[in-house]
């Protein structure tokens, strides 16, 4: 597994960043450049689980995740745990076992009004060119519904 890292300057202080990354409706917003329909289920606090959610033509698809650190307005860890498939989560199948515990962490810097958002996240060669093509999308879309 490799770390692939993104980054983007956000002219707004990082309390307003961080909730719009997080607070539901915003979420389903600029999480569109992964899935039409995003959400997720769940809440943002250490330890929490938390479903990230799209529907799929034979129901739910999405991962299975629990926040693994919550420092507001400063940095969050997403520790993910498995797969949701057509509704049901699979924590356990082989496929899932070869990247079970792989990492989504958001930091969030501020200096005189602007906010850099640093995301790292962990990921299996096949799903690397992907990710490099949404992520910057996605964070795109923040920066503009944060700017606001």
């Amino acid at each position: 597994m490799e770390k692939l890292h993104f980054k983007i300057d956000i002219n707004s202080p990082k309390e307003n960043v961080w909730n719009t990354m997080l607070d539901d409706k915003t979420y389903r917003a600029w999480t569109e450049a992964f899935a039409p329909g995003s959400y997720y289920k769940g809440d943002w606090n250490k330890d929490s689980k938390i479903l990230f959610l799209a529907p799929g033509e034979k129901g739910e698809m999405g991962m299975v995740s629990r926040i693994k650190e919550n420092r507001k307005y400063e940095f969050i860890s997403i520790e993910h745990l498995g797969v949701v498939n057509e509704g049901k989560e699979d924590t356990t199948s082989d496929e899932v076992k070869g990247w079970a515990g792989a990492l989504e962490n958001y930091t969030f810097k501020e200096k005189d009004g602007l906010t850099e958002v640093l995301v790292d996240m962990d990921i299996n060669d096949e799903y690397k060119d992907m990710f490099e093509g949404m992520w910057p999308k996605a964070l795109q879309k923040l920066k503009e519904l944060s700017e606001k």
